[in-house]
């Protein structure tokens, strides 16, 4: 058994957890989310905790095991504390402001750029060079800050354009004469 899948989930308070089938539903504060299991992994629900098993002998479904565990508790984190992602505009007149779900984005081209979030995603700007994307499946929040991002990411050159806040750029030296 991987060591990942050993480790058991530990629910907080306020999130429900139902099987059924091969069909977990994790119910908490910030919404529902709904994953399929994989039919040769098995997981229990018992008084607050969940424990996933495999059959330790094929190493397939023993790797399968541990991503099915971080699946599950990427859903339970994500019900009852949410993700959030912050990137960072970093260029002169670049702006960022929200109307509504729409993100509309100044990046020095010759029309503004608008961004509609997808459902179970808000997006914020806290200032107008600041964006942050929050929602509770983590696979998604990453997706809309990557996509976000990719309208303008950074260059090496100057840095300028759309990193992430805790992203570190690289920058090289002009040519010379």
């Amino acid at each position: 058994m991987s060591r990942v899948a050993k480790n058991p989930i530990n629910l907080p308070k306020g999130v429900e957890v139902k099987l059924e089938g091969r069909r977990l539903t994790v119910k908490g504060g910030k919404g529902t989310l709904v994953g399929d299991l994989h039919p040769n992994v098995s997981v229990d629900v018992a008084e607050g905790v969940i424990t996933v098993k495999s059959d330790p002998t094929n190493k397939t479904v023993n790797a399968l095991a541990g991503t099915t565990r971080a699946n599950i508790n990427n859903m339970v984190v994500g019900v009852s504390a949410g993700y959030e992602r912050k990137l960072t505009m970093v260029g002169v007149g670049y702006r960022a402001a929200v109307k509504g779900n729409v993100l509309s984005l100044s990046l020095g081209f010759s029309h503004p750029v608008d961004f509609a979030a997808p459902e179970g995603i808000t997006l914020e700007t806290p200032t107008q060079t600041e964006i942050l994307v929050k929602g509770c499946n983590k696979q998604v929040v990453g997706q809309v800050a990557a996509n976000i991002r990719a309208y303008r990411p950074p260059e090496p050159y100057k840095g300028k354009g759309i990193r992430y806040s805790d992203e570190e750029i690289i920058r090289k030296e002009a040519k010379k004469k």
